[in-house]
């Protein structure tokens, strides 16, 4: 049940990322804001 929910969760944030950029360059810069938070999240 929880893996379910995690993946849906993850399809709606991966759907919500891809339709608010509109360039390959967009994506990466999501992308690596993504990987800023969740490096900031782990070192607390």
């Amino acid at each position: 049940m929880k893996r379910t929910i995690a993946l849906l969760l993850l399809a709606a944030l991966a759907m919500a990322g891809l339709s608010a950029c509109n360039t390959v360059e967009g994506f990466g810069k999501d992308v690596q804001k993504v990987g800023e938070k969740m490096e900031g999240a782990a070192k607390k």
